[in-house]
């Protein structure tokens, strides 16, 4: 019985240590946001005028002057450590390709959720034309740790 203990023992702190520099991440959250023309995404704190300051940016473009994500996520890694998060944008197609655009910043991954907020404004916005699709990643160096995606990516 002691024994096996031991080597019940010695296995699990093997584990421990091969999983301790792992880090571990969640994009929980996407808001594709339309900003105007003053860089607002909505007129008052409120959700509901929110949202409908986003049907009146939707349906007329001549009022836009960018598109942010607002994205909540979450990372555990080792103290100190820097993780990317990166969105990845799909246009309308120009001729054969399909636009695409990469926003990226590294933050500091902690245990707590944040929020953290990426924008394709000005002339890269107008070069780009309209999202088709985006994806949302979390990178621990080469590694994804989190993700979510549109229906069309």
């Amino acid at each position: 019985m002691r024994r096996r203990f031991i080597h019940l023992l010695i296995v699990a702190l093997t584990v421990f240590a091969f999983s301790a520099n792992a880090a571990t991440g969640r994009v929980n959250k996407v808001l594709p946001l339309f900003l105007d023309l003053k860089g607002r995404h909505t007129l008052s704190p409120s959700l509901y005028d929110r949202d409908a300051y986003q049907a009146q940016l939707r349906a007329n473009p001549d009022q836009r002057s960018g598109l942010r994500f607002d994205i909540y996520w979450r990372a555990r890694a080792v103290p100190g450590t820097k993780v990317k998060l990166r969105a990845e944008l799909r246009g309308t197609a120009k001729g054969e390709i399909p636009s695409q655009h990469k926003l990226e910043t590294e933050i500091k991954a902690s245990a707590t959720s944040k929020w953290t907020s990426l924008s394709l404004e000005g002339e890269d916005y107008r070069k780009f034309g309209e999202v088709t699709a985006w994806r949302v990643t979390l990178w621990d160096g080469e590694q994804l740790i989190g993700e979510q995606k549109s229906f069309l990516w």
